[in-house]
């Protein structure tokens, strides 16, 4: 078995910058809003009932808020 040097073991676990984890919320409140109108259209459509749909409608309106809250928590967010 090879033994690997400390330098090369810790190279790839390497820890996201802020901006990075401000663009990965970012995609993920994108896609829950996609989400959301993709449950829009799929009642429009009549496969999924109004009821069950409203409720994942607010479900992902939730974790949006959630999601931008995270966001504006971001130690660097909105700085130049």
């Amino acid at each position: 078995m090879r033994r690997v040097r400390k330098t090369e073991e810790g190279s790839c676990k390497t820890k996201p910058s802020v901006n990075d984890r401000i663009k990965f919320l970012f995609m993920a409140k994108g896609s829950s809003a996609e989400l959301g109108t993709q449950i829009y259209i799929g009642m429009e459509i009549g496969y999924i009932e109004r009821e069950k749909g409203c409720l994942w409608v607010a479900e992902t309106k939730g974790i949006a808020a959630m999601l931008a809250g995270l966001i504006r928590k971001q130690p660097d967010f909105g700085a130049d």
